[in-house]
């Protein structure tokens, strides 16, 4: 646990030792040093419809903070500390182990897991737990969570969900799914099908609802939907576009772009009211918008440099103030729940690969390889996001860790997925 605060911080005064006025860009696809190494071993007792250990395990490599050890190298498999020879696993080089039992009793899974410091031969956490065969995957997402507080400091954010719209067919049959599916993109629930395309989901602060934009009418118009229970309304139907909400970070307002005026601007919707405000007034298209964590500016994407570029303009008016300055095109602003990191798709050698910007030192980093990355949305621990990626014509939602350590393919299909958007919790 030590080493990993250890490892966080020197990354931390690495960053801020750039300088804030600087403008560096940095390729870091395909790193992988720096991971805590750990050992997680495959719980004993009952035959279970699903593999804990497995699900903690590709959990905490996603992150890109720990290295899961290969469990064919393991000398022996305990389910408790009294069962733990630690000077084994020192030799093995895991710095914390991950044990635990599950038994099938009427049922129900009685499931027990410990957390252990390798190098100081002592307990870390220690639970018990009894679930239904159907609640096992939430379950390991839940220990999953455990462990990444307890070494990590924060918040795991394992049982959050993603959700993201996926299209198929062609011509008159082709159908559009909004779907919502956990956060390593199993257990997938269609909440809406439409013959019209679905467009820019988000996700409010008590991920309780969704905004998105249909086209079912024929015309671009927002809704918000409660994804338990289905019910939904339109909250913008201009004339024009209406496009690209984003919530608030209290929850009561939208961030959208209208171009009720005539060009595409950035406005503030209050979700129960109906009332608008204009925020941006240019010339040029403004969209994308991204609310602050501190709900005191929002971030947007716009063309009034020439090219697109991402600006932010306090909520309560004034110039906006541009971000971005490496290349000629840098657009989808997500940004980090810490308010640290912002994120982005940007253009390098005429391809579209996510990158990294840090909000203090200016410093860039490019995450992917390209060729067509997009829409990138940030875990509610801050140190993944996740993605759209097409690569050979074949469409991908995948995840990268924020220091390009760790990447997965989450979902894919013999259809168009896209825009995914991460749950806050």
């Amino acid at each position: 646990m030590r080493r990993l605060h250890r490892l966080l911080a020197a990354l931390i005064l690495s960053l801020s030792a750039t300088g804030a006025g600087a403008q560096i860009t940095v390729d870091i696809t395909g790193g992988a040093v720096g991971a805590l190494p750990l050992a997680v071993v495959p719980f004993q007792g009952s035959n279970a419809p699903e593999d804990l250990a497995a699900i903690i395990r590709d959990d905490l490599r996603r992150t890109g903070l720990f290295k899961p050890l290969p469990s064919e190298d393991f000398l022996a498999r305990p389910a408790s500390i009294d069962e733990v020879q630690f000077q084994n696993w020192r030799a093995l080089g895991a710095d914390n182990l991950v044990v635990g039992s599950i038994q099938e009793s009427g049922g129900k899974y009685q499931v027990r897991f410990e957390l252990l410091d390798v190098y100081g031969s002592s307990r870390l956490v220690g639970k018990r737990y009894t679930a239904g065969g159907n609640s096992l995957r939430t379950l390991a997402h839940t220990i999953s969570n455990e462990i990444f507080q307890a070494l990590a400091g924060r918040p795991g954010g394992f049982n959050s969900r993603i959700a993201y719209v996926q299209a198929e067919g062609e011509g008159d049959s082709r159908r559009h799914r909004l779907i919502v599916a956990q956060a390593d993109g199993r257990q997938p629930q269609t909440i809406l099908t439409s013959q019209e395309p679905l467009m820019s989901p988000a996700w409010d602060p008590s991920g309780d609802r969704l905004a998105y934009v249909s086209f079912e009418d024929r015309r671009s118009e927002i809704f918000v939907q409660n994804v338990a229970t289905g019910k939904r309304r339109s909250v913008a139907s201009f004339k024009g576009i209406n496009g690209a909400p984003a919530w608030s970070p209290d929850g009561q307002s939208l961030a959208i772009t209208l171009s009720r005026g005539g060009n595409a601007e950035i406005y503030i919707l209050n979700v129960r009211s109906g009332e608008t405000r204009q925020l941006t007034r240019h010339w040029a298209i403004d969209t994308e918008p991204v609310w602050a964590p501190d709900g005191e500016s929002v971030l947007f994407t716009s063309d009034r440099a020439g090219g697109p570029q991402i600006f932010r303009k306090a909520i309560t008016g004034g110039e906006a103030e541009r971000l971005t300055w490496e290349g000629d095109y840098n657009a989808s602003p997500d940004i980090s729940p810490d308010g640290r990191l912002l994120a982005m798709v940007h253009r390098r050698d005429g391809q579209f690969r996510i990158a990294v910007r840090d909000m203090e030192t200016g410093l860039v980093n490019i995450l992917t390889r390209g060729p067509l990355d997009e829409s990138p949305t940030f875990s509610p621990n801050g140190v993944m996001l996740g993605y759209t990626r097409t690569a050979a014509g074949t469409p991908a939602i995948a995840t990268i860790s924020v220091h390009g350590r760790a990447e997965d393919t989450l979902i894919e299909a013999n259809a168009d997925v896209q825009e995914p958007a991460w749950s806050p919790k």
